[in-house]
Formats: C-alpha cells, structure tokens, sequence
C-alpha cells in the first residue's frame, strides 16, 4: 500500500485541563458555580472563567479550591498538575523511613486496642496492618484470598473466604455495598467502581441459612455476627482516619476496629487472647 493513501494515525485525545477537573468535582459535590464561588469567596464570573479556559487560577486558587471541595490530596496534586504547578502532597509508603512515626502510631493504636480486633486499610481496602487478633480469625480462608495484596472486603465476601461464617451475610453485604457506594461518589475512584461490581457477583447468602434479625438493621448498630469454634462473636465496627494528614498515604489510610457487642463475645476474645499468650 502507498504510504500516501494509509490514514492518519489517531490523534491522542488531550489529557483533561483543570476546568474539566474543576468542573467534575464541582458536580461530584452537587455545587452549582454560584455555590462553589460564594464559599470560595471569588466571583462566579471568574470562575467560570477558569472552568471554560478563559482564564488561568493561581496556585493559592487551586488549593483553595481543592480544601473547599474536599478534594482527597491525591487528586489536589492532579489539580495542581493540570493548573501547571508542581505536586504539593507526597506519598510515601507506611515503611518508609520517613514515616517511621506515624508507622509507630498506627502499630501503637492497633496494639491498644486488643483484645478486640483491629486493622488498617488503604484507600482501596487492603490490609496494611493488623493486630494480633485479627490471624486467628482467618483460619480456614482459601491461601489465594491471603496472596497480597489482601483486600479486605474481598477476604469478607468471598465464598471462599470468611463469607461462609458470617452469620448474617446479606446484611453485612448490604451494608458494605453503601459503604463502597458513598466512598466511590465522594472519590471517583474507578478501581472501587470495579471492586464493586466485582464484589456484588459473589453469591448472597441463602434465605434457609440467613440468621433472622429483627428489622433491616437492628438496634442502632450494624452488628457483625461471625461464626468461630468458640461460638458466635457479636462485634460492631468503628473507622477510624487521620484528621489533618499532609501526606497522602496516611489521608487515605484508615483504621477498622471491632468491639464486642455483648459479654459473651468479650469472654471468647479474652480467652482467644489468653492462649495465643501462653502459646
């Protein structure tokens, strides 16, 4: 073929300008222009200057932008980026020497916080850290589940996985779901997207096995009801993150702690906790 007649190669679509950028987070968060300006404290017709090209933000703009949108650190340095400045916030792995401290912190929490289980996650639910009461609690899990990176709510739902143990998996399930769907609208993270619909293909428990619970959710507390060889452990789950990170791996890094519901799950735990020390 003459090299005339072949066509031209694709034209590479434009990576997104920091209007578009702007103009997506602005939506994510339901601001109209006049909403985003009044808390900005900058007029709508200049930002909607900077949303169409017209006009070029600072970088004390962009940031301010960034802080009043709520925008996750990660995704201010891709504002930055587009805007034509450099990166603010680093990121740093948990083991790296730099965040020995905060390494230290997290390790300290997780430490105080046993009997009961605790552990941390990323921003994408892996495992980062877990204490010690977290292990025996996996026993019989597929080794495949366990091949890092864990991601936590897979190990949770995987039939393969603790699923077959949680004693009221559908609303568990139900409950993790609307945890995953406001973490994706308020991030816009399409790896969570994807987990997600991946997550949501796993088979929901049977109706003959489901543990009848009074109400879609009783009490005023997701209860999590887990089947171990000691008995039933009824445990609730607080998250725990960081209130003023400047770095962005801590931003995103977020703790999971699980507290007895009731005496007889404390006395199991204690126990467990008992023999792992003489042990």
């Amino acid at each position: 073929m003459n090299p005339a007649t072949l066509p031209p190669p694709p034209r590479r679509a434009a990576p997104p300008s920091f209007g578009d950028h702007l103009r997506q987070w602005r939506q994510r968060r339901r601001l109209s222009q006049l909403d985003l300006a009044q808390v900005a404290d900058i007029s709508t017709r200049h930002l909607s200057f900077v949303e169409t090209g017209r006009a070029s933000p600072s970088r004390e703009m962009v940031l301010r932008l960034g802080e009043r949108l709520d925008v996750p650190l990660r995704e201010r340095n891709a504002l930055l980026v587009a805007a034509g400045f450099a990166p603010m916030y680093r990121e740093r792995a948990l083991d790296d020497p730099e965040m020995a401290e905060a390494r230290t912190a997290v390790e300290r929490i997780l430490h105080c916080h046993e009997p009961w289980p605790a552990l941390a996650m990323d921003r994408h639910w892996n495992l980062v850290l877990g204490n010690r009461m977290v292990p025996p609690l996996l026993a019989g899990v597929a080794p495949a589940l366990l091949a890092g990176p864990v991601n936590v709510l897979r190990l949770s739902l995987h039939p393969e996985g603790l699923a077959p143990r949680i004693a009221n998996l559908n609303q568990w399930r139900h409950h993790l779901f609307e945890r995953l769907r406001h973490q994706i609208a308020a991030s816009g993270d399409a790896a969570l997207a994807t987990l997600l619909a991946e997550l949501q293909a796993y088979p929901a428990q049977a109706a003959s096995a489901a543990l009848q619970l009074d109400g879609e959710h009783p009490g005023v507390l997701m209860p999590f009801l887990f089947h171990t060889p000691q008995g039933v452990l009824n445990l609730v789950s607080t998250t725990t993150v960081f209130g003023s990170p400047v770095d962005i791996t801590l931003q995103e890094l977020a703790l999971e702690t699980f507290l007895p519901a009731d005496e007889a799950t404390a006395r199991i735990l204690r126990e467990l906790a008992a023999s792992m020390q003489a042990s």
